[in-house]
């Protein structure tokens, strides 16, 4: 019986486990944004998504992927087939202002790029039904890339068109953005991650490299674990 306990211990933690809905952002007719290299947001998308489903599983979490096959067009269905998990969690990649982007001839092709900005952004939305939930775990999954050695964008708070996105917790990168419709529309505590600026282009190189990858997807598998698990952290101490 003794042999028995730590199986159902174990049992018993995974039947309770919280389920993350990792969304994989953007779809085939609508790839989002292009990278300083001439790849898809869709691929960066996909390739992350998978990196944070398997750190989450890892970390006790059970997960669901959302629209990776790439046919998942209405935004709103995404936030209903996320309808039974706790969370949602929407992998993106960035882009920046089209006043910002220069031109540069790669292997033969002229492609847009702009170095002016880096980092990692997170959003979440007022109209979200779990705020405070989300908010949370927004904090808390910054806080992890930060540790991790990443740093925030800030960028999105520009008073400039197309950003004025305000900050929720500065510190950790997080800013509202109210009407993105996967987020506003979720049942869930729902956050949208952009994992990094692609059309910068050492950062576009960084995030293609695995090792790059399985770090942030650890670090934001650890923040949703933290969040999720409800153990206590500093993540919104300083907002």
């Amino acid at each position: 019986m003794r042999a028995l306990f730590p199986l159902l211990l174990c049992a018993a933690a995974s039947a309770h486990a919280a389920t993350v809905a990792i969304d994989v952002g953007h779809f085939i007719e609508e790839p989002g944004a292009t990278s300083a290299h001439g790849r898809p947001e869709l691929d960066f998308n996909r390739d992350l998504a998978v990196e944070i489903e398997s750190a989450a599983r890892r970390d006790g979490l059970k997960t669901m992927l959302i629209g990776y096959d790439g046919f998942m067009s209405q935004l709103a269905r995404r936030a209903a087939a996320a309808a039974a998990a706790d969370f949602l969690l929407s992998v993106h990649h960035d882009s920046v202002q089209p006043h910002f982007l220069e031109t540069w001839d790669f292997d033969g092709v002229e492609r847009a790029f702009s170095d002016r900005y880096s980092g990692f952004s997170l959003f979440v939305s007022r109209k979200n039904r779990s705020l405070a939930r989300s908010l949370a775990c927004a904090s808390a999954i910054g806080e992890a890339l930060r540790r991790a050695g990443f740093s925030p964008s800030l960028y999105h708070a520009d008073p400039i068109p197309g950003e004025n996105k305000p900050f929720a917790d500065r510190r950790n990168g997080v800013h509202y953005y109210d009407n993105l419709i996967v987020l506003k529309t979720a049942r869930t505590p729902a956050v949208l991650l952009e994992a990094g600026v692609i059309v910068n282009r050492d950062e576009e190189l960084k995030l293609q490299s695995e090792e790059v990858r399985k770090r942030i997807a650890a670090a934001v598998a650890d923040g949703l674990h933290r969040c999720l698990s409800g153990r206590r952290s500093n993540a919104g101490a300083a907002r």
